[in-house]
């Protein structure tokens, strides 16, 4: 495993980030909800200051090389921000992390050095406009000489506006999944903007097509069929980063819900000493602290090696519906005036949505647990007696 830095180094790290999302991002945050833009003039410097491109990347590539229970509480912190800046942070790290495990050693030096500063950026194309994910992908790479000509689409791919390279899943076999690396400006493969979302402004998600794209044999990540395994092991951090962006905004509904408790008056006396009011409260505050704990274990678990499919689905899965029961009762605790761009509930009820569908909807979720479960599974033993069988 990487070394990770330092308990002082990473606490000024994560200090000079946070000061940046507060100072320096959420003067912005109003102006890309208008504009439905990031401005990467802006935005870029501003990442690449506090080092937030390189954070899960192993030093040996000029990154931070931190841990996931370190990388945690950072992306939910930016969740707490703005949703298109949290996707954009999000796909960079998470894609960029999956192709140093992933990726061979001449792949991860063309790619990593750069991503770490910013100059570069790899992005996940899996998702398809009329194909499922695995067996049922449409993309196709047919192996010519020391090519692979590559057909099919792609959409709803984040990062898709500036994104240098991308891991690309399709089938080498017609039951043979693969991932082959692709930069951004192949012959052969067109980018196009899709429309604007329901929240997570600024943020884009693409269409690729790809039309008898010609990429070298070196472009396969690993082997032939291994895209089944490189697709899990990507998506299964992912879900569990996914899961703490649920928390971050959670969080921060939650603050903001007790805070406005205490300020709004009716008949009276404030709406926080309504027992109706400090139930809304309580639940919130249950999801967030049962959510916070289920992270912190797959977390622990990740950074000790062990791979984590249950325990990513269970988070991705508890965490979306958590953001959506926080958001929902932060919106009754604020009232109409919830409902308008007054108070920041409003973005972040519109940003928690994004969370049902990152990285595989509530049936995959369900699908995956469930086969853990009855492959065997177990939980461990949090209390020092055997497991039941």
């Amino acid at each position: 495993m990487a070394t990770a830095p330092t308990a002082a180094d990473y606490q000024k790290l994560r200090d000079r980030i946070f000061s940046a999302i507060w100072d320096e991002l959420d003067p912005l945050v109003e102006q890309i909800e208008n504009d439905e833009h990031i401005p990467r003039d802006v935005v870029w410097p501003i990442l690449r200051e506090c080092g937030v491109f390189g954070l899960l990347i192993p030093a040996e590539y000029g990154g931070h090389g931190l841990t996931i229970s370190q990388y945690l509480p950072i992306i939910a912190e930016f969740a707490k921000l703005q949703g298109g800046i949290r996707a954009l942070v999000h796909v960079h790290n998470s894609f960029a992390h999956a192709l140093s495990e992933i990726g061979g050693t001449e792949q991860k030096d063309a790619v990593l050095f750069g991503a770490a500063s910013g100059e570069k950026s790899v992005a996940f194309a899996l998702t398809e406009p009329d194909h499922g994910t695995g067996a049922d992908l449409g993309t196709t790479a047919r192996r010519e000489g020391d090519h692979y000509v590559v057909n099919g689409s792609k959409w709803l791919i984040t990062n898709s506006d500036f994104a240098s390279h991308f891991i690309v899943m399709a089938k080498t076999a017609p039951a043979q999944v693969s991932a082959l690396l692709v930069e951004r400006d192949t012959p052969g493969v067109q980018i196009e903007p899709l429309p604007e979302t329901m929240g997570c402004k600024g943020g884009e998600h693409g269409r690729l097509t790809f039309t008898d794209m010609r990429v070298p044999v070196s472009a396969l990540i690993g082997s032939e069929g291994e895209g089944q395994d490189h697709l899990e092991r990507a998506l299964e951090i992912s879900r569990v980063l996914v899961a703490a962006s649920s928390l971050g905004t959670a969080e921060r509904a939650l603050e903001l819900s007790v805070r406005r408790a205490k300020q709004r008056v009716t008949f009276g006396k404030p709406i926080a000493q309504r027992q109706a009011v400090q139930r809304y409260v309580a639940e919130m505050a249950i999801d967030v602290y049962a959510l916070r704990g289920m992270l912190a274990d797959a977390a622990s678990k990740w950074d000790a090696g062990r791979r984590i499919p249950a325990e990513a689905s269970m988070c991705k899965q508890f965490g979306l519906e958590a953001v959506g029961r926080v958001t929902d009762r932060a919106l009754l605790v604020h009232g109409g005036i919830g409902y308008t761009r007054e108070f920041p509930i409003e973005r972040l009820y519109r940003d928690a949505r994004l969370n049902w569908l990152e990285e595989g909807s509530p049936t995959i979720q369900y699908m995956v647990t469930a086969r853990e479960m009855l492959g065997g599974y177990q939980f461990d033993d949090a209390f020092g007696g055997s497991p039941d069988a």
